[in-house]
């Protein structure tokens, strides 16, 4: 979404995007956009801002929610963007953030910008011109500022914003006595003097107003009130000027009479002051002829540097070969004409082994300025100081390449408007003041196709299309690595594209095929690595062993054997130098082609062991971590008990909703972990038990691919102990697409394997299991027999959860068999004991499963009860599988009660969940039950369009639920 931001402090904190306000939220949230908008793009800490918006009341979990207001002030402001790119405005610096504002986009710093315009036109004599830049500026204030805003710096600065704005009102009064309009102040006056009555300095104005219009006596009643204000409130008389002032009024003081001051003499006639002409350097490097894509980059620095206020800065950083110089180097030539007194370029050399020290840099510009080499000044302040007097005022862009950090640059900056510089840099540089900083990521897709075929040839590329995407995707969109890859296509006639699709696919071989002359990957992100100190080297290097695509910080913290405030640090110093990029507060990852060379570097610098262990430290960590969400999840299971114990400690959570969101948060990198473990065949035992504490991320229905995926995996690879819980939760996954036949089938190997080695760890859950399955089969009394052994297991255990889930399935079959009341008492007894014991979530499914059998006895009334309320916990809890059943559980008790316009809307919303987990079973039956809803409601064609498509679902998915939308199809009555 396009569009001029704006934000507003000298009033509500409020922004819009052109006409349309934007909404920031709570004021917490308001309060933490204040900060950054008055920071002016200088990073705050989150210490700082936690204890600027809660002061010493800062919640035990104020981290974590400062990172959510973050991410949702980010959404705000960029809601288009995409996650895997990162944010343009409110960016992560170091350890914290900062705010990037597009130019004119604060009130508060167009307000002092017209402050500052407003000073410089009176100190040229033209009072007029200053108060009406001031008078303007001072209309875009509307009200108290920084409301909406709280905590202790929102009430600090609410103050000082106060004071600036009666201080530009007490210049403008000044200015329009200094014009002769002392008639049409003194109105104002005597409302801001009732407002501020201490303000001397307003009361002196007033004094001065009545005495220009021959009001001599009001003008000594200021005097006299004023004084008796400040004795009564402060105890002290009034000041000296005030007093002066008072004595001239006393003695009628000619002096004090308006005088029109006359304009300055025309000066066009002097004679003209001879000027020394300077050299014009042009010192940038040539321009690539075949620069592609980054429009919208290269006009926003365009913008930023062409601006005619100050000394524009733009920084531009990010890791090696993402094209900082090449851009940086083409935004200058286009910027020839902006500045015509020339270009100034350096490369600082910052991460090489010798970075050019800014003395010896100043020393060349200063040369390049003409000065003679014995002329030049020994120290780096005067080579500094001479180098902004000679820029003082010439239009110039001055070019840093390469720089380390701020420290090498602060010196290099010219100081007078009229010039600016272009930095590039691999560090953040957020500590540089004024400058506005540029994190430049790889190329957008079809840029780098774009490039690839500048380079390569484009009838060429165009012929193998497909192919040349799959190049540029493998070189991971970085520029530098595209134009390697292309360069060798191009100076080998007879390779075509697709031949470099192996020779890239090949990860341990892929950075060696990106090379070509002197050009590198791999030794252009040898730099970098060069310059990290030994703890951030074992860092780069561990953390790159991990197959997830990012990993938190505690997950870190594990790989590293640290503590997560270690871990923190020195992640984010690697982020400040771009070996990491930071996706989201907490998260980090690599780009693809430095994880490849970070994990070349841990096999050249660490031990097979050394290795192995800290992917079992992080698997020790996911272990962990999962056993407590499945714990709370399933809260009264002891299979998370049964569970292997590495090590290390996962993490806590303080309520089930917490932990099944973490576990779906988690879930790519857990899924990652089991099928690198299952790859390298490791510690296989303790990845099945993983994938068992991941069962409740199959309520949420969203992850039944990836199940499908890792306990294939784990049973070809595994051991008896692994293949028995890889059967086990594959089963589980299998019944939750009802392919009940495959199901079933799972829990027979699962128990073969347990009663054949004694491994009895989900003895229960497998019975428990095998019941439902053959239950769903229709074969009821195999059912009953399956649940009783499963109760037999469970109460040799003590596991009184496991009891009343027993009792809660088996209602299904005792109703089907004709058992009704014993299917109602087994139903009740399942939920009082779940309600004994304390577990919502058993609580939850007892309800259902008596919902149930009370829709099917005819107490339809208590059903929808029992059903409302368990919908309820499922869609808090994100259980979107349990959701559409209850749904269209719903749907089907309304139908048979007749409340049909409430069956069709549970209908439709169990089929909107359906679809969005892709669950074509679930989708079946809600088009069953919507159209027997619709049937209810006369809307016949509707009606039947919905079950047509549900005969269409359950014929391609096998199901005995065809037969009965057939019938359901056939009894039907024209429209």
């Amino acid at each position: 979404m396009s569009g001029q931001l704006r934000f507003a402090v000298l009033g509500p904190v409020r922004a819009w995007r052109d006409d349309a306000e934007l909404d920031l939220g709570t004021p917490l949230q308001r309060s933490i956009l204040a900060m950054l908008l008055l920071r002016e793009g200088r990073a705050v800490t989150p210490n700082e801002l936690i204890d600027a918006v809660w002061g010493e009341e800062a919640p035990p979990r104020a981290l974590g929610a400062l990172r959510t207001y973050v991410s949702r002030l980010r959404t705000a402001l960029e809601p288009d963007r995409s996650p895997r790119t990162p944010p343009q405005l409110l960016t992560s610096v170091g350890k914290g953030y900062a705010l990037r504002l597009p130019d004119d986009a604060f009130d508060l710093a167009r307000f002092e910008k017209a402050a500052h315009a407003c000073e410089s036109a009176r100190k040229a004599g033209d009072a007029d011109r200053a108060a009406e830049t001031l008078r303007e500026a001072l209309t875009w204030w509307s009200g108290e500022p920084l409301a909406g805003a709280v905590g202790p710096y929102a009430e600090s600065q609410r103050e000082r914003l106060l004071e600036r704005r009666i201080a530009a009102v007490e210049t403008l009064m000044e200015l329009d006595l200094e014009l002769g309009r002392h008639a049409e102040v003194i109105s104002e006056l005597m409302v801001l003097t009732a407002d501020h009555p201490l303000r001397e300095r307003l009361r002196a104005q007033l004094m001065l107003a009545y005495y220009r219009c021959g009001r001599q006596a009001e003008a000594l009643n200021v005097f006299t009130d004023t004084r008796n204000a400040l004795i009564e409130e402060l105890g002290i008389d009034p000041g000296a000027e005030l007093t002066e002032l008072h004595r001239r009024v006393l003695a009628a003081d000619p002096t004090l009479a308006y005088v029109m001051k006359p304009r300055p003499a025309s000066e066009e006639h002097a004679e003209p002051t001879p000027v020394v002409e300077m050299p014009k350097p042009a010192q940038l490097p040539a321009a690539v002829t075949d620069f592609t894509g980054r429009k919208t980059l290269v006009n926003r620095l365009l913008n930023q540097l062409g601006a005619t206020d100050g000394v524009p800065i733009a920084a531009i950083c990010g890791i090696g070969g993402v094209g900082k110089t090449t851009l940086a180097v083409h935004v200058a030539h286009l910027l020839h004409d902006t500045f015509p007194d020339g270009q100034l370029y350096a490369d600082l050399r910052g991460y090489g082994r010798e970075p050019t020290p800014p003395e010896t840099a100043l020393a060349a510009f200063l040369r390049a300025l003409g000065i003679p080499v014995d002329v030049i000044p020994d120290g780096l302040a005067d080579r500094a100081a001479l180098f902004r007097s000679l820029l003082g005022d010439r239009r110039m862009l001055v070019l840093l390449d390469n720089a380390r950090d701020a420290d090498q640059v602060e010196h290099l900056l010219p100081g007078a408007p009229g010039c600016a510089a272009l930095i590039t840099s691999r560090g953040k540089l957020a500590d540089l003041p004024a400058a506005k900083l540029l994190d430049l990521d790889v190329m957008e897709p079809d840029e780098a196709l774009a490039l690839f075929s500048a380079v390569a040839g484009a009838e060429r590329v165009a012929a193998e299309r497909a192919a040349a995407m799959d190049v540029v995707a493998a070189c991971g969109f970085l520029p530098l690595a595209v134009r390697i890859v292309a360069a060798r296509l191009a100076s080998r006639p007879s390779w075509t594209v697709a031949s470099l699709v192996p020779r890239l696919a090949d990860e341990r071989r892929r950075l060696d095929e990106l090379k070509i002359g002197n050009l590198a990957v791999s030794a252009t992100f040898a730099l970098g690595y060069g310059q990290l100190d030994p703890r951030q080297a074992r860092a780069f290097r561990l953390l790159s062993l991990p197959n997830g695509t990012d990993i938190s910080t505690p997950a870190a913290a594990a790989v590293l054997d640290l503590s997560p405030v270690e871990t923190e640090d020195v992640l984010e110093s690697m982020v400040d130098v771009s070996l990491l990029e930071a996706p989201a507060p907490g998260r980090y990852r690599f780009h693809d082609l430095l994880r490849l060379f970070a994990r070349r570097q841990a096999e050249d610098a660490e031990t097979p062991e050394a290795r192995h262990e800290a992917l079992r430290r992080l698997l020790g960590f996911y272990l962990g971590s999962a056993r407590a969400a499945h714990r709370l999840a399933y809260e009264g299971s002891k299979v998370a008990d049964n569970l292997t114990v590495i090590g290390t400690r996962g993490h806590t959570f303080g309520s089930a909703d917490e932990s099944v969101a973490w576990l779906a948060a988690e879930a790519d990198d857990l899924f990652a972990m089991l099928g690198q473990v299952a790859e390298e065949r490791a510690d296989l035992p303790a990845a099945a038990d993983l994938l068992v504490a991941m069962e409740p991320l199959l309520e949420a229905g969203a992850f039944a691919r990836e199940f499908d995926v890792r306990t294939r995996a784990l049973v070809e690879a595994g051991d008896d102990p692994t293949r028995l819980r890889a059967h086990y939760v594959r089963g589980r996954m299998l019944f939750g697409v009802n392919r009940l036949s495959e199901a079933d089938q799972e829990f027979r190997n699962a128990l073969e394997i347990a009663e054949r080695t004694g491994d009895h760890a989900l003895l229960g859950e497998t019975y428990n299991a095998l019941g439902v399955v053959t239950g769903r089969l229709g074969k009821h009394p195999e059912a009953l027999d399956w649940f009783g052994r499963a109760t037999k297991v469970y109460r040799e255990l003590g596991n009184l959860a496991g009891e009343a889930l027993v009792l809660s399935y088996s209602a299904r079959d005792l109703l089907l068999l004709g058992r009704a009341a014993d299917a109602v008492a087994v139903s009740e007894q399942g939920l009082q004991i779940f309600g004994e014991i304390g577990s919502g979530p058993g609580v939850a499914r007892a309800r259902y499963h008596l919902g149930v059998v009370l829709s099917y006895v005819g107490r339809l009334n208590e059903a929808v009860v029992h059903h409302a309320e368990c919908l309820e916990f499922f869609r808090a809890s994100n259980q979107k599988v349990w959701e559409q059943r209850v749904c269209n559980r719903l749907a089907t008790t309304l139908t048979k009660a007749g409340r049909f316009q409430e069956a069709a809307r549970h209908a439709e919303q169990a089929l909107q969940v359906s679809r969005e987990i892709t669950h074509p079973y679930g989708e079946a039956q809600s088009l069953t039950a919507l159209g027997k809803a619709l049937r209810g409601l006369g809307s016949r064609t509707r009606s039947r369009d919905a079950l047509e498509k549900a005969l269409d679902l359950f014929i391609r998915l096998g199901s005995a639920e065809a037969d009965d939308v057939r019938k359901l199809l056939a009894d039907r009555v024209e429209t």
